[in-house]
């Protein structure tokens, strides 16, 4: 049979694991291409990139999508189980498992429009034929690029506290700060002092410092917290502090940085996947495709 595509994977994949055990990703890769009784050929088929097996793109965002709508978690990286959500939407007994499915699932809903910056949803049939060649295709890598940002904030989260911070070290060095990567090193996470994680040269030359923030929050970052951040800036006497966490901050917090004379950026966790992106942290290119038109002026007679 034709490879199936993602979302003809979601039911099987839940059904997978339903059994209440953490599965690894392979393995459930493999038990999937059983089921639809691929061939040899069908799963070793590369993407145009030639960098992943198609089956296995398919299956991974299949995967993707059911932990957005909190029907599976991810307890550790390349691992995955069911989650209580995931058992109730087995009990439907449903024919099939798609985008359409999702969208009546609140937490899939609000974790589609907060990756979307809070756009409209779109709509879980495939992209209307109406549209242009080229709006697909930029379609397409917004969805390719949400879908990466996602996967490297839930893999940031599982990390240990010493490699994420690592992880702002790389970020912002490769943004243009900190000098070297050892004195950067030595900067972050060593200063302990007030709220303070470490600090960080704003230029090679070092001509000002930028006092950091760095955690792994799983609530909401509130006010109090920027607060006590930036009471320990004025101890210092600092001017300039990045206030990073892998979750999000509340309005009055964001409020709250906007009217004090003390410069704080405060970066979330939505952002500081956007910055590992733009920056290639953690990720990297795997393709480029060189989009060409017509250049009319090569006919026009002189």
């Amino acid at each position: 049979m034709a490879i199936p595509d993602y979302q003809t994977t979601m039911l099987p994949l839940l059904r997978f694991a339903g059994d209440n055990q953490e599965h690894r990703f392979r393995d459930a890769v493999q038990t999937l291409a059983d089921e639809f009784d691929l061939t040899e050929k069908e799963r070793k088929e590369l993407l145009p990139s030639g960098q992943q097996a198609i089956f296995n793109n398919r299956v991974g965002w299949a995967r993707l999508y059911l932990v957005k709508a909190g029907l599976l978690e991810a307890t550790r990286r390349g691992y995955f189980k069911i989650t209580e959500q995931g058992h109730k939407a087995l009990t439907q007994k449903p024919e099939r498992i798609d985008k359409k499915f999702l969208m009546q699932i609140p937490d899939f809903v609000k974790a589609w429009e907060s990756i979307k910056g809070k756009r409209k949803p779109e709509k879980a049939e495939s992209v209307p034929s109406e549209t242009t060649p080229e709006e697909s295709l930029e379609s397409a890598y917004q969805e390719l690029h949400d879908g990466l940002a996602s996967e490297l904030l839930q893999t940031v989260k599982q990390c240990p506290p010493e490699f994420f911070e690592r992880l702002v070290v790389d970020v912002l060095i490769k943004m243009g700060y900190g000098g070297s990567r050892k004195e950067a090193g030595q900067a972050v996470g060593k200063t302990s002092d007030g709220g303070i994680d470490g600090i960080i040269k704003e230029d090679k030359l070092g001509l000002d410092i930028i006092y950091i923030q760095a955690k792994r929050w799983e609530g909401t970052v509130g006010r109090p917290d920027v607060q006590k951040f930036a009471g320990a800036l004025q101890g210092q006497r600092a001017r300039k502090g990045i206030f990073i966490t892998t979750s999000n901050f509340t309005k009055d917090a964001l409020n709250y940085v906007e009217n004090i004379e003390t410069k704080i950026i405060l970066i979330d966790g939505q952002r500081l996947a956007e910055l590992m992106i733009a920056y290639n942290v953690g990720a990297n290119t795997t393709a480029i495709y060189e989009v060409k038109k017509m250049d009319s002026d090569y006919f026009i007679d002189e």
